[in-house]
């Protein structure tokens, strides 16, 4: 729509009425006009608005001329009356001498007057200028100055209302009175916040001071009480400041500072010495500033050093000459006596300061030490607390201050915040230890459902998850798969004497040779990791081992008149002790809950150990046995400042035991028995889960035993019959002839226990048998002797001639013999240590050999014994490299007999003496030492064997024992030994 070109026109615009009847027609003019109307009234309307409202303006502007003329027009009078009072001075100047001499008092009391009021004017700029200065006592002295002017001119409002004379007079005096009565008060506000300032001097406080009792006509007691409680106000200005990151250090700093300062202070103000003893001594230590500035400013003596207000003041000037003797020589006086403080009175009254101050100081610290999170920070604000307190300027009087106002020392360190800090250590070290054993129970429960459902996908065929739970159940395809990580980046030029422990520990073939998997060792890396960080940050709050002298109290020798006394500013590691206490209780609470988290799994386990849960049994084993090892922070943790020493006392694995005989058995520390404690705690629970696995392993494999042997047809047991040995004897016949004759004995067990035993040796070597522990392994193999004894008893109580039922010849127990004392002799119990007789036998083993030799002929059993015992003994000398750990190291004949003739019919390969890492590796003891062998002779290998035994009861079964032995037959001759070989001294980290 278009707009009306009428309506869109301007008022402004219309110059010429003419062009509108040119350009628009009638109604648009008309419209223009109505237009033209409305702003008009719209004008008169503003302007009406704005009148009302600048009318009260311009009133009050009128009131404010007709004022100034009638001001004016008075000023004109009283200087025309100034000028007739001058005219008429002028004609009065010719009267006689006499008329003279009776003015001339009366102009110096005039003059006197007029002094006086100019030195009133003057005094609030003096007193402005002191206090900008901040000489807040010159500012008192001139207001009390001040106040004895207001009474000698009177000032002061007369009876009923009425002015003074002077007042009537000079009637600028009536403001000058009104303005000096503020001043009192600002004075004091001032004097009082100068006295919580921390770098104020001990003068600027005792001025203050001084100016507050001559306002207050206080005592030096009510000072002391002003000075404390401005300094105890100040402390919680401090405590409520808010808080920024690093600004914590410098709160806290500062109310040590503070602290220290008004003891100082308190010293240099208030105490006095003793009477006959001088005022200041101990080099720059002064005392009693208090009572000389009180007495400099109070003397009326004119022998006195006083300090006069109107001092400095003074000239010869013009009207100054005129002042009273009053005035100028104007001293401040207080009421109340100003008498010392006693000794008494002032130790008492600081040390309830101190107590009160305590409280709230503790209170405030220990508020904000809860935004400290880290150890490091912890130490950060210690370690400035204590370079404060061991300053020069602190520590060198620090005792004598401390003796004369407390009469004991005060530590400001372990009396105020020693404590604070280390609670607040123990929290943050009981979080941080909370923290890491709920990670690390997080991490366990995830690995353990891991293995799980790893195993459940092996189970079922799948090859799409990752080999960890294979190596759970077979460690022997771990131990004989290569990875990078197996030897170090220097293995080939450092040796295994120049590589430390903690290197050979890490190497991937040191891991390996212990059967400890992927995520047993990514466990206990996750577990060290964290825990060394724990311990890096604690170690920011001990004293480091190459500053020794830290850790000593910080001691300063007076040589001022207290004699040699010391001066202990602080000692910042007196709650070493406890720090490494509040360390260790948090490991241990951290190791104790990952503990529980895993005798929960195995009591879970434990009822019905099933396939899938035996790898997570297995892992729970491996974790509790190697975490001592594989954790070295966790030892740190727990020994502390042990651990270090110990590492030091040990020196290297051959020193230590070489040293070790004649080494006094070293007290043991509470630390080191809690760590004994912990790892006997670990090994209890790693046997716990081995017995699990133990036990559903035996369980398998004799239930197979137990149906083959309990089998009753003729075809089942010719299937387990093996081979028989045909042999020829020769007896002696009535008549004297030799009779040769032909028997049949059995030279191997049956198939069913040939498959126990193999299946046995199998199954431990896959679960790294070589680094299973000494008693598990012989729980096994006892385990499975024992429930082999039950299934033979059982087949002894069967009744016999049943029908279909294969019968008991003599042959099949002959057989079964020989199985059951095979089977005896492979899983028997071993030698105990340190011993020379087997434990008493089971008797069940002994009812069963009577029941079977019951179906074999007498004179044929005497017989068969000689070469049955024979086999027996063969068969069990084939099987030893076979079984390998099944069989122990006192059963694997390490020698053979040097009467050996040519007639011998087989060639026996002979084990090492003492268990190996790899069981499954025979070693000629013939090409151990070729050069040795005429001189050693036959039977030296024998004789290290109990020796070394008697020694170390674990030595023997460790990994690497061997070769250990072997270093140490060898270790004095200059020949090369196996150990010394490369490839063998790296199987050997």
């Amino acid at each position: 729509m278009a707009q009306d070109p009428a309506v869109s026109l301007r008022v402004s615009e219309i110059s010429d009425p003419a062009l509108l009847f040119e350009r628009y027609n009638t109604e648009e003019i008309r419209r223009v006009e109505r237009k033209v109307r409305g702003e008009i009234e719209q004008k008169k309307e503003e302007l009406r608005q704005m009148v009302g409202e600048r009318y009260r303006d311009l009133i009050d502007a009128a009131d404010t001329i007709g004022e100034m003329k009638q001001c004016s027009e008075s000023v004109v009078r009283s200087v025309r009356d100034v000028q007739q009072f001058c005219h008429s001075l002028k004609q009065g100047t010719g009267t006689g001498g006499c008329r003279q001499e009776d003015q001339r008092p009366w102009q110096e009391k005039f003059y006197t007057m007029a002094s006086q009021i100019k030195l009133l004017l003057e005094i609030p700029e003096r007193i402005w200028s002191a206090m900008e200065a901040s000489q807040y006592l010159q500012a008192t002295q001139l207001y009390l100055l001040c106040c004895h002017l207001h009474s000698l001119l009177q000032l002061e409002a007369a009876t009923g209302g009425l002015y003074s004379p002077v007042l009537s007079r000079f009637p600028i005096l009536v403001r000058q009175v009104a303005t000096t009565g503020h001043f009192r008060s600002t004075i004091l506000l001032e004097s009082r916040s100068l006295l919580r300032g921390r770098a104020v001097s001990d003068q600027a406080i005792a001025e203050a001071l001084v100016s507050t009792m001559l306002l207050e006509d206080s005592s030096p007691r009510q000072a002391l009480a002003d000075f404390l409680l401005a300094r105890k106000s100040f402390i919680h200005q401090l405590l409520n400041q808010p808080q920024h990151g690093s600004g914590i250090k410098a709160q806290v700093c500062s109310l040590v500072e503070l602290l220290v300062n008004t003891l100082f202070q308190a010293y240099a103000v208030f105490y006095m010495p003793p009477e006959g003893a001088p005022r200041q001594g101990d080099g720059t230590l002064r005392c009693g500033i208090l009572f000389s500035v009180l007495e400099s400013v109070t003397a009326t003596m004119p022998a006195a050093k006083a300090r006069r207000v109107l001092q400095e003041e003074t000239s010869p000037g013009s009207w100054f000459r005129y002042l009273p003797p009053c005035i100028t020589e104007f001293q401040p006086t207080i009421r109340t006596l100003a008498q010392p403080i006693q000794r008494e009175q002032l130790r008492d009254t600081l040390q309830q300061w101190i107590n009160t101050c305590k409280e709230d100081i503790c209170r405030g610290v220990n508020s904000l030490l809860v935004y400290v999170k880290s150890l490091k920070g912890l130490a950060g604000i210690r370690d400035a607390v204590w370079d404060l307190l061991s300053s020069d300027s602190i520590s060198q009087h620090w005792s004598t201050v401390c003796q004369r106002l407390l009469e004991r020392p005060l530590a400001v360190w372990e009396d105020f915040l020693q404590q604070l800090f280390l609670q607040r250590l123990q929290v943050i070290t009981k979080e941080e230890t909370e923290a890491i054993s709920a990670s690390s129970v997080q991490l366990l429960t995830s690995a353990l459902r891991d293995l799980e459902s790893q195993t459940l996908h092996l189970s079922s065929g799948s090859h799409s998850s990752v080999h960890r739970a294979l190596y759970e159940v077979d460690v022997a395809s771990f131990l004989w798969s290569e990875s990078p990580g197996d030897l170090l980046s220097d293995a080939g030029w450092v040796s295994v004497t120049q590589r430390s422990q903690q290197q050979q520990q890490r190497s991937g073939l040191a891991m390996k040779t212990h059967a400890l998997t992927p995520c047993v060792q990514n466990f206990c890396s996750s577990l060290d990791a964290k825990l060394k960080s724990r311990l890096e940050d604690l170690q920011c709050y001990l004293p480091s081992q190459d500053t020794g002298s830290d850790s000593i109290p910080t001691t300063v020798s007076s040589s001022g008149p207290a004699g040699s006394a010391s001066v202990s500013s602080c000692n910042r590691f007196t709650d070493s002790p406890a720090v490494e206490e509040a360390l260790r209780e948090g490991c241990l609470s951290c190791v104790h809950h990952i503990l529980s988290s895993i005798r929960s799994e195995l009591s879970a386990s434990f009822p019905n150990s099933s396939p899938n849960r035996l790898s997570s049994v297995l892992f729970m084993a491996r974790l509790c046995q190697s975490i001592s090892e594989l954790c070295p922070s966790l030892k740190h943790c727990i020994l502390g400042k042990h651990s270090a020493s110990e590492a030091a006392a040990k020196g290297t694995p051959r020193q230590g035991k070489k040293l070790g005989k004649s080494r006094p058995t070293a007290e043991v520390s509470p630390a080191q028995a809690k760590w004994a404690a912990l790892k006997e705690e670990l090994l209890s629970c790693s046997m716990e889960a081995y017995r699990i696995w133990s036990s559903a392993l035996s369980k398998v494999l004799l239930d197979k035993f137990g149906s083959a042997l309990h089998t009753e047809s003729a075809g089942s047991i010719l299937k387990a019959a093996t081979n028989w040995e045909d042999l020829e004897i020769q007896e002696e016949a009535e008549s004297g002839s030799s009779v040769t004759s032909k028997i049949r004995l059995p030279i191997q067990p049956s198939w069913f226990v040939q498959s126990l035993l193999f299946h046995l040796c199998v199954e431990v070597n896959r679960v790294g048998g070589h680094a299973l522990p000494r008693p598990t392994l012989q729980e096994l193999l006892q385990t499975c002797l024992d429930q082999a004894l039950s299934h033979y008893c059982s087949l002894t109580q069967r009744p016999p001639n049943r029908e279909g039922v294969f019968p008991m010849t003599q042959n099949r127990a002959l057989q079964l013999l020989f199985d059951l004392r095979y089977l005896n002799t492979t899983l028997g119990s071993r030698l105990d240590e340190g011993k020379g007789s087997r434990s008493q036998q089971d008797p069940r083993f002994n009812e069963v050999c009577d029941w079977l030799e019951g179906f074999i002929d007498p004179f044929d059993l005497d017989v068969f014994t000689p070469p049955l015992n024979a086999n027996l003994n063969r068969v069990s000398q084939r099987t030893s490299v076979l079984l390998g750990l099944l069989t122990g190291s006192e059963k694997q004949f390490a020698s053979r007999s040097s009467t050996v003739t040519s007639q011998e019919q087989y060639n026996i390969l002979p084990l090492a003496s003492s268990q190996i890492r790899f069981g499954l590796l025979p070693l000629s003891m013939s090409g151990v030492r070729k050069s040795t062998s005429a001189s050693r002779g036959p039977d030296a290998p024998q004789q290290l064997v109990p020796q070394s035994r008697a020694a170390d009861s674990e030595d023997s079964f460790r990994p690497g024992s061997l070769f250990r032995q072997l270093a140490d037959q060898d270790e004095d001759t200059a020949a090369p030994s196996l150990f010394k070989l490369s490839w063998l001294s790296g199987m050997a980290k």
